[in-house]
């Protein structure tokens, strides 16, 4: 039996697999909110219950946050996870954690075409790099080198490089930041769920336009960033979507930054919550357009396929594959 595991700001994903036939299938998923639980012993341990002939084989868990001598210290959670720690609670040897991105990469690699929707359906190569950029609770990327006739994964903590505005209005968003986030403003301060969320106080705040009241109330009561996102799609209210075309087009400019490092000549894929979840905003242009405004070297990302992602659980699936391989 093997234990996968998705670890994020939000939520968290375990899941059991177990052969039949000589097929692996699922035999116990569960959802958690990760913030219901102090530590992820103590979430796994709820998992796994009292049974303790489980006979499991191998543990893989991708964990949002990077992973330094096979132990990670969560981004977004007030989380260490440890691999000797999980060794002694399951009594488990083989146990290993990536980087969530590093997770989804390799998900993304093995799921089917109906999973994707094309923004750009460019002129992929069948063998060369690709590029995975998550926008969710955080901002996660990696990269999937082609070498040697195989992929290698190669995880990233590019969410948190510089934010580099391109225009005025992106600029006064930087300074604004600035005074939140003193000491560093990166992408993952703006491309995220509480980023969309600082877009939007940042434009009420220079006036952009005037807050509407029901909007902002519900924002008060409900997810910030899903009302400004479906408030954003339907129109009806000018905050909330320019907040939502600034949003996409920031996204789409950090993704052409990505295309440039690493070149994806086999495509670029946008997984996480957030740009399946608001497919409309996502094709509606402005994501491409940052993505491709890049001066002179436009023309060599033109052809490069870019597609979301609709598979929720592609860093469960990732995790899922390196466990049947330890």
């Amino acid at each position: 039996m093997i234990l996968a595991g998705d670890v994020g700001g939000t939520k968290t994903i375990l899941a059991l697999y177990l052969q039949e036939g000589g097929k692996w299938v699922c035999h116990k998923k569960n959802h958690f909110v990760s913030a219901d639980y102090e530590s992820f012993g103590t979430l796994l341990g709820e998992f796994l219950g009292d049974s303790d002939d489980l006979n499991l084989q191998s543990i893989c868990i991708g964990v949002a946050g990077p992973v330094i001598n096979g132990d990670c210290r969560a981004t977004n959670l007030p989380w260490v996870l440890k691999r000797l720690e999980i060794t002694a609670q399951t009594g488990v040897d083989k146990v290993c954690l990536l980087n969530d991105l590093e997770a989804t990469a390799w998900g993304v690699l093995g799921l089917p075409e109906k999973d994707f929707v094309d923004l750009n359906p460019g002129a992929p190569e069948n063998k060369g790099n690709l590029a995975v950029l998550a926008a969710g609770t955080g901002l996660g990327e990696a990269i999937a080198v082609w070498c040697d006739e195989n992929y290698h994964i190669v995880a990233t903590e590019g969410g948190h490089t510089d934010f580099a505005p391109r225009n005025e209005l992106e600029i006064g968003l930087l300074r604004y930041l600035m005074a939140m986030y003193p000491e560093h403003v990166s992408y993952e301060r703006v491309v995220c769920g509480q980023g969309l969320v600082n877009i939007y106080q940042y434009l009420k705040s220079i006036k952009y336009a005037v807050g509407n009241d029901g909007i902002e109330s519900r924002m008060e009561k409900e997810d910030p960033a899903s009302v400004i996102s479906k408030n954003g799609v339907e129109g009806g209210d000018k905050l909330c979507s320019k907040a939502m075309q600034m949003f996409c087009e920031i996204y789409g400019a950090e993704a052409g930054n990505m295309a440039l490092k690493c070149l994806p000549k086999a495509g670029l894929v946008l997984a996480g919550g957030i740009a399946a979840k608001n497919l409309p905003s996502m094709q509606r242009g402005d994501f491409m357009r940052g993505f491709l405004a890049k001066g002179r070297y436009s023309e060599a990302l033109k052809d490069i396929s870019v597609r979301i992602c609709l598979n929720p659980e592609a860093a469960l699936i990732g995790a899922f594959t390196v466990a049947g391989r330890e």
